[in-house]
């Protein structure tokens, strides 16, 4: 094999294997793969309201095609299509990760789901080198490319390759994700996630202000440390601009991976005290209006029978309080709820409604409603 043949094989095992292993990762959680084409979708981003409806099954073509370009990549079989969908999606990303990165808009791509969290710089970076590996697979020419094994037998391959896909996903979303890279995976101590650095003897993150500052037609940016040091508060020809003053991190450090979470039954906070319990349930219900409401009803009268038993149980929305009064009212159910931040809450599990069991305040299982009571 001469260093040409050597390299392109190379480049197809690389990319091969990336665009499977991405893909696969997001497969198995193809809800929080669509809370991300959400966020970018969304009015603070690339304000495409009308593609926000379609973010699921988008989110599933996506990762699908992923891993099916993955594979042809490495079998060798359709070069051309392969090339250029590739390169398509490439484009694509490495856009979508500048614009997120320079404009500081989604904090993380979702590039390989939770379980390998990159900032928006890294999610760039990657892009990039996937984008030269592309071009110089295609500088050594397309037609050097060998299949693996016959049309026949490729066809067979991606044939089973899309029949698992299909079997996979519809599981992990009628049930929940198989490998579990979130905050509040099993096994995660709610208390020591949520303490802060200082707490744990760690060195938090750093953070600056940056003002932005104007004398008639020029503009200039000073860091906070630069504004105090320089006094410009007493050149009163810059005026400050304070909607384009913005805080940007100095310096990484640790940040607790549960965050803006807190359990507030009638806006007491009572966080401890249900960490505290030897047992406890959370019905999970980040949004009344996009839940299966027969579901959750249905899980409200169970809910309802552990309250009755004397455990202790609490419904966690971001709903609104007179949502929350009608199914009370609806359900005939008397357990309390908490009103908090949704996209902590669907941090928590993939499944509206779902329900999460702890146990002194440790994270023992997460339910989809479909399996939920669970047998034992």
């Amino acid at each position: 094999m001469n260093v040409r043949n050597l390299a392109q094989s190379l480049i197809r095992l690389i990319l091969g294997g990336l665009f499977i292993f991405s893909g696969v990762i997001k497969m198995n959680d193809p809800i929080g793969f669509s809370y991300k084409l959400d966020e970018y979708f969304g009015a603070d981003v690339f304000n495409l309201p009308f593609l926000q409806p379609l973010v699921l099954p988008l989110a599933v073509f996506l990762v699908t095609f992923e891993v099916v370009l993955g594979l042809l990549m490495l079998l060798g079989y359709l070069r051309a299509f392969t090339f250029w969908s590739m390169a398509g999606l490439m484009a694509f990303f490495t856009f979508l990760t500048f614009y997120s990165a320079y404009f500081n808009k989604v904090t993380d791509c979702g590039c390989f789901g939770d379980a390998i969290p990159l900032t928006p710089w890294e999610s760039f970076t990657k892009d990039v080198v996937l984008s030269v590996l592309i071009a110089l697979y295609f500088a050594l020419g397309l037609r050097h490319v060998k299949p693996v094994m016959s049309r026949f037998w490729a066809r067979g391959v991606m044939g089973l390759a899309v029949f698992a896909m299909a079997f996979f996903t519809n599981w992990v979303y009628n049930h929940l994700p198989v490998w579990d890279f979130r905050a509040y995976k099993p096994g995660t101590d709610i208390a020591k996630a949520m303490a802060p650095a200082e707490e744990l003897g760690l060195t938090p993150p750093q953070y600056d202000v940056v003002y932005t500052l104007r004398k008639g037609d020029e503009v200039m940016e000073v860091s906070g440390t630069d504004y105090v040091d320089q006094k410009w508060w007493e050149k009163p020809e810059w005026v400050m601009d304070a909607e384009a003053t913005r805080t940007v991190k100095v310096a990484e450090g640790y940040e607790p991976p549960v965050h803006d979470f807190s359990i507030a039954p009638g806006g007491v906070d009572q966080t401890d005290i249900w960490l505290a319990y030897p047992e406890s349930y959370w019905l999970v219900a980040y949004d009344f209006d996009r839940a299966d409401m027969a579901q959750l009803e249905r899980l409200c009268a169970e809910f309802q029978k552990l309250h009755d038993a004397g455990i202790p149980v609490v419904g966690l929305t971001s709903s609104g309080p007179e949502a929350v009064a009608a199914l009370a009212a609806r359900t005939g159910t008397t357990f309390p709820w908490s009103n908090g931040d949704g996209t902590a809450l669907k941090t928590i599990v993939r499944s509206n409604p779902g329900v999460t069991h702890l146990r002194q305040g440790v994270v023992q299982a997460h339910y989809h409603f479909n399996d939920f009571p669970a047998a034992e």
